[in-house]
């Protein structure tokens, strides 16, 4: 066929050039059920003239005049399949995060004017009856899971030859400046933002970076798919003729990997801290020389450089770390992992170092919903990576630095704009150009770099703008620090509230002869915060005099998206947190 022009041409692309017999696979009763190539096309056919007869109706093709149809669920085959189902009859898919909190739901349902909702399980579906009374469009609820008097999705599966019909003719007049999908994100207000992507949004971010990946067979999925990220590299996988394996859940994750063997999957940084120091538990618990091994190992990768040669020496001890060591991290990660793809928020570069040396290629890039979302990513081919940067930008994607060091991007995959919101669609969008509120520079007319959130950064009482991504960064280096959050705008100085990894910290009790009581107890033993004084201390020859942290309060319970301060991306909620933990904040300012 040509060059795909819409999502969904990723089927009979595959149809046409390398039909898989594993097309999507998910786990059920314990087996992995895959789905064909073919057995997909049939699956997304039949179920799109089920939503025709189902009165789904797309004649106007205007954002608000076309069926609003959303998902909340985890990722599963029948995600996708609905999404392309609903995309091949001009209807939008509204994907919601399952995790996502009963006011938002309602917020974006009836924002969207949604008309059919498909959940995952009976929890969710609880949650949408209770407020099912003030939706007055939601007219059908499907669950992927079977549950007692509600619709299950297989019922819509139809086969008339009338509504087939009717789905070819409609998929035909589909254009790739056609509305794909709205995924809501938050917004200043508080309220979600509606982004409008079209199918050129988000085809044309796909086709640029194909060439960006490394080969591969197999990918694991596990990142929600209403995330544009996981989305965006579903079809990435599709178009490149990638079968695509969906983890149970996040527990489940470690087990996934060793059964799918994955050649590639897309995280986020969280998710890879947790898999480093899953790492470094296991070889703190070596002993003898296999311990004095792993830890010299891991030294050495935090020397490792790419782009430069380091001599021949070191070159012979990676190769016997490799051997030794990092072979068995690989193992981990199913043995044969070729890339793990990351971005939402910032990586810590001695995480990215470390792994690339034990060859696992970290491919860092940057974008936003927004964007469709990728600006730059780091490649796969090692002269086209950097550490610290997001990497060079794909093609067709331009990037220009405004006064403030605010990051501008234009190109096609800039979205069609905010669902009806123009005037917050202006307040991004410069000539032509998005603001993307992030601070940046280009490192040797090249490589792009984030220092900041434009909107994150601030402004003590002495007038000195403070960033506070890099402090926090750099202070998850320590394997005893989970998470920070840095403080002090109007004030004299910079403070932190620090989460600390309580496993490790028991370890460092344990070894000091201190009793760990609790997580709560633990933080108020004078010779624990004497400890984390020091650490501070230590990072702090880092930073310029306003930028160190003077004051910190430990914190007793670790941040979750379920808790409330992370996003499901898992960067912070900073406002929520500021809220949550102000004795803290105060006690820091007294």
């Amino acid at each position: 066929m040509t060059e795909p022009k819409r999502l969904f041409d990723c089927i009979e692309n595959q149809l046409q050039n390398s039909p898989l017999e594993d097309m999507i696979a998910g786990k059920e009763n314990g087996a992995w059920r895959k789905y064909s190539t073919q057995q997909v096309a049939d699956i997304v056919n039949h179920l799109s003239a089920g939503l025709l007869k189902a009165g789904i109706n797309c004649n106007d093709k205007s954002p608000e005049g076309r069926d609003k149809i959303a998902i909340v669920s985890k990722n599963r085959p029948e995600w996708l399949m609905v999404d392309m189902a609903v995309q091949q009859i001009g209807a939008v898919l509204t994907p919601i995060y399952p995790t996502i909190n009963v006011n938002e739901l309602e917020f974006i349902l009836q924002d969207a004017d949604v008309k059919i909702i498909f959940l995952n399980d009976e929890a969710l579906y609880e949650k949408v009856q209770s407020i099912k009374h003030r939706l007055p469009h939601l007219k059908e609820i499907f669950s992927f899971e079977k549950i007692a008097g509600v619709k299950h999705w297989d019922e819509l599966l139809n086969k008339e030859e009338n509504f087939l019909a009717q789905v070819i003719s409609i998929s035909s007049s589909i254009t790739t400046e056609d509305l794909a999908t709205i995924i809501y994100t938050s917004g200043t207000t508080g309220k979600p933002k509606g982004v409008m992507l079209s199918h050129k949004n988000i085809v044309t971010n796909v086709l640029a970076t194909l060439s960006c990946f490394p080969p591969g067979t197999r990918a694991l999925s596990f990142l929600p798919l209403n995330h544009i990220l996981e989305r965006m590299v579903s079809f990435l996988f599709l178009f490149k003729g990638i079968s695509i394996y969906y983890a149970e859940n996040l527990d489940t994750i470690a087990e996934n990997v060793k059964e799918v063997k994955p050649h590639m999957f897309t995280t986020v940084p969280r998710l890879l801290e947790k898999v480093y120091d899953k790492i470094m538990q296991k070889g703190s618990e070596l002993s003898g020389i296999k311990r004095k091994l792993f830890y010299w190992a891991h030294d050495l990768a935090t020397k490792f450089e790419i782009n430069k040669n380091q001599g021949l020496a070191y070159k012979i001890k990676l190769s016997i770390a490799d051997k030794i060591v990092f072979k068995k991290w690989r193992e981990g990660l199913g043995g044969e992992i070729n890339a793990i793809i990351t971005g939402g928020a910032a990586c810590q570069v001695r995480l990215i170092r470390i792994f690339t040396a034990a060859k696992i290629v970290i491919m860092e890039g940057y974008g936003l919903t927004e964007t469709s979302p990728v600006i730059s990513v780091n490649r796969y081919d090692e002269k086209d990576r950097m550490f610290g940067s997001v990497g060079p930008l794909i093609d067709g994607v331009s990037v220009k630095i405004a006064g403030d060091g605010e990051i501008l991007c234009k190109g096609s995959n800039v979205m069609m704009g905010y669902y009806k919101h123009p005037k917050l669609t202006d307040e991004v969008m410069e000539n032509g150009w998005f603001k993307t509120g992030d601070i940046g520079m280009m490192v040797d007319n090249k490589f792009l770099k984030i220092t900041d959130r434009k909107k994150e950064m601030f402004k003590t009482s002495g007038g000195k703008y403070v960033a506070p991504l890099p402090i926090e960064s750099k202070l998850k280096e320590s394997k005893y620090i989970e998470t920070v959050m840095v403080i002090g705008a109007e004030q004299k100085y910079a403070g932190a509230l620090i989460v600390p990894s309580f496993s490790n910290l028991r370890e460092w009790c344990k070894a000091n002869n201190i009793d760990f009581i609790s997580d709560g107890e633990v933080i108020k033993n004078d010779t624990v915060i004497e400890f984390y004084k020091n650490l501070v201390e230590s990072f702090n020859k880092y930073f310029n005099h306003v930028e160190q942290i003077k004051k910190f309060e430990l914190l007793p319970h670790e941040w979750s998206v379920e808790t409330g301060e992370l996003t499901p991306k898992m960067s912070l909620k900073r406002k929520v947190i500021m809220e949550k933990y102000r004795d803290a904040v105060a006690r820091i300012y007294a």
